[in-house]
């Protein structure tokens, strides 16, 4: 009679033995390949946010992702700052690996949360630099706690969610009106593609000329079984919860130095926004910017603009080395 141990263990030598699969392979040998230090801090009850952080000998830098992304989104854009700095990333509830609790998304309690993370860490007089709708987070601590950081950068994160062009009617009138681009249209992600987190990179690659860091979507996507990419792991309702708990920006109160990254949009900035400027979508839009800019200029004292022509949104991956080397000088000139 065959022992039963001696099966499982025949069992688990033929599993060894056995070609692996294209995803499990993936799963058994990748690795977040970024050199940082993975920690959680306890921010509220039964809430814990992850933390990342690449040591460095100089002034701390907190790194605060836009909507829908997780700090990993920083994983290569933060080791060629960390050295000269102390760099930190807070991945926020609802996303990633961070706790998902019922509530707690408005913006105080967001900017809340990042105040726990200073505090849980003893992190001092730290430059907080946040990505699109980080934003928020970023004015609300500037405003409300001026004496605990050293400066605010704005990552293309000036778009006010209370003076926003979707909300404005007159504004998407002219959208509707706008004749076709006339650039091709490039094919969206295939089926194929988005199987796997390799794939989706070239897709994001072919579709938008940059991509995430791999790390970054396999920490916001469930990654199935076999290896392959699994759902969004966020629910639409806590990114509703976001965007219905979003604030007008008050800059009012806000003393420490302020460095502003994005794409001023101008009328006739290019042949091809000219062709599609006839119903006057580019200047709407100037406007809108023009009124995110004076708003901030009324507001805070010690401005520092950066424009960066055709940037995106992404302006930290697709702009990487004007983007560091701004906030180099930036965090130098500091007292």
């Amino acid at each position: 009679m065959i022992h039963q141990t001696s099966v499982y263990r025949a069992a688990i030598l033929l599993l060894t033995l056995l070609p692996l699969s294209v995803g499990a392979q993936e799963v058994i040998s990748w690795r977040d390949p970024s050199p940082h230090r993975v920690r959680f801090a306890a921010v509220d009850e039964g809430v814990r946010l992850e933390v990342l952080e690449w040591p460095g000998s100089g002034r701390a830098i907190v790194l605060l992702a836009g909507s829908g992304n997780s700090a990993h989104v920083f994983d290569e854009f933060a080791p060629k700052l960390a050295g000269r700095w102390h760099v930190y990333a807070i991945t926020r509830r609802g996303y990633g690996a961070s706790s998902q609790p019922p509530s707690g998304y408005d913006d105080q309690r967001l900017a809340d949360d990042v105040v726990q993370v200073l505090d849980s860490l003893g992190i001092t007089a730290p430059v907080l630099a946040g990505h699109s709708m980080a934003g928020g987070e970023l004015t609300t601590i500037g405003h409300e706690h001026p004496n605990r950081i050293s400066g605010l950068v704005y990552l293309d994160a000036l778009g006010d969610p209370r003076d926003w062009p979707a909300s404005d009617p007159e504004y998407m009138a002219l959208f509707r009106k706008l004749p076709p681009s006339p650039q091709a249209p490039v094919p969206p992600e295939s089926a194929e593609e988005g199987k796997s987190f390799s794939g989706s990179r070239a897709a994001e690659l072919r579709t938008r000329g940059f991509a995430f860091p791999e790390s970054e979507l396999r920490n916001v996507y469930e990654t199935n079984p076999d290896g392959t990419k699994g759902a969004y792991k966020t629910p639409p309702a806590i990114n509703k919860m976001i965007g219905d708990g979003q604030k007008r920006r008050d800059y009012s109160g806000i003393h420490v130095p302020v460095l502003a990254f994005f794409e001023f949009v101008r009328p006739l900035q290019a042949p091809a926004i000219a062709k599609r400027s006839e119903a006057g979508e580019t200047e709407g839009l100037a406007a809108f910017i023009d009124r995110w800019i004076i708003n901030l200029l009324r507001g805070a004292g010690d401005v520092h603009l950066i424009d960066l022509p055709g940037a995106g949104h992404y302006v930290f991956l697709t702009r990487e080395a004007e983007v560091l080397r701004e906030l180099d000088k930036f965090m130098a000139a500091l007292p």
